[in-house]
């Protein structure tokens, strides 16, 4: 496994952490994401959009108590990127790849 490996699209710190936090759950209300997270509401829709563009999650939105929300879902393609990346994050982190430096 080398670096050719890694997923531009994940990389960013933020969504990095995002993919990470949808791992291991079905869905993710967008307000709870956000303060794990620790970014405003405008950063973390700039993520989710290439995420959903890329096709690594989906958006799904319902009224609760008259009020607008977003639940955040990790799709297959997205989860198993993240893997890939995080398997070659790992190959690096040991030494398995050569350095390009």
């Amino acid at each position: 496994m080398g670096a050719e490996r890694l997923d531009l699209l994940i990389h960013p710190p933020v969504r990095l952490q995002l993919m990470a936090l949808l791992a291991d759950v079905s869905e993710m209300e967008f307000g709870t994401a956000r303060d794990i997270l620790g970014v405003s509401d405008s950063v973390l829709s700039k993520h989710l959009a290439q995420l959903s563009d890329g096709e690594y999650i989906e958006l799904r939105k319902a009224t609760v108590n008259t009020r607008q929300r977003t639940w955040i879902v990790g799709t297959a393609a997205g989860r198993k990127a993240f893997k890939g990346h995080v398997a070659a994050l790992q190959a690096l982190a040991s030494g398995r790849v050569p350095s390009t430096a």
